[in-house]
């Protein structure tokens, strides 16, 4: 009959089927567009995934590309760090430490979040990528205190952050010997120490600053403490962590604990 082969295969029904599966998780991907506007296509296939979507990361890509729905984001580069100051400048011993466990390895990081220096401060835990504290200020020495009063970290805690002035300061410093941190400072240039911290503000300001416009003071921590909270700890699918977020990260930890010290063999009296 002189016809094409794909001509006989032709299934009008699957493709039907198709088109309405594409439907479905076209609607879905507008949803999760709106929960979390800087997702990446691999992170949406993630979350479809566990929500029970027949997909892969080359069809929510084509979908994601005829919606329009893939995020394009600037680069901005401000420069915040001073290392030029006659303050000590203390060794890194954050990079020597072996993170085993939650609770393990902390950070504290600072971020400027308005014009009139609104300032962030997080106590990240390094194993969990879990944010365990935070607090908001006009000055660094409050935000840091609040955020350790809140948490009341251990004794010892390893504070890592960069050379910049505002944590060599004499004023800073002298909360952090009070409270009994381990002071450590990254290499020069080199953000890869603080690799942690570093990527949680990143993903902070493109997630969520840049994407706001805050008016006062009450509605900047209004924002962040919701997203910190309720979409960065419960809800923000990780890739380090096997696409889990830190909450999920950290309850599955505990329950691996929980039930091997139910396991192990008891001595006998």
């Amino acid at each position: 009959m002189d016809i094409p082969r794909s001509t006989y295969y032709y299934k009008p029904r699957a493709d039907e089927a198709k088109r309405k599966q594409d439907a479905d998780i076209r609607g879905r991907l507008e949803e999760l567009a709106l929960r979390f506007p800087r997702y990446e296509y691999r992170r949406i296939t993630a979350q479809l995934q566990r929500e029970g979507f027949w997909v892969n990361h080359k069809r929510v890509l084509r979908l994601m590309r005829e919606s329009d729905l893939l995020c394009r984001t600037k680069r901005r580069f401000v420069r915040t760090t001073n290392s030029d100051h006659p303050y000590r400048v203390y060794p890194n011993v954050y990079g020597d430490t072996i993170i085993i466990g939650v609770d393990q390895g902390e950070d504290i990081t600072y971020i400027c979040l308005l014009h009139d220096f609104i300032y962030l401060a997080v106590i990240l835990d390094a194993y969990s990528r879990r944010v365990v504290g935070w607090a908001l200020s006009r000055h660094i020495d409050a935000a840091l205190r609040a955020t350790i009063t809140e948490r009341t970290p251990p004794r010892r805690c390893i504070h890592h952050s960069d050379r910049g002035v505002q944590y060599a300061a004499d004023d800073y410093i002298e909360i952090l010997e009070e409270y009994g941190f381990t002071i450590s400072m990254s290499r020069k240039g080199n953000p890869y120490d603080n690799a942690q911290a570093e990527s949680f503000m990143k993903m902070l300001k493109v997630e969520e600053v840049y994407v706001s416009e805050y008016r006062t003071f009450a509605e900047v921590k209004e924002r962040i403490g919701e997203f910190i909270e309720l979409i960065y700890n419960q809800e923000r699918l990780h890739s380090a962590l096997g696409y889990g977020s830190p909450v999920e990260f950290e309850q599955e930890i505990k329950s691996a604990q929980s039930h091997a010290s139910i396991s192990a063999p008891t001595c006998p009296a």
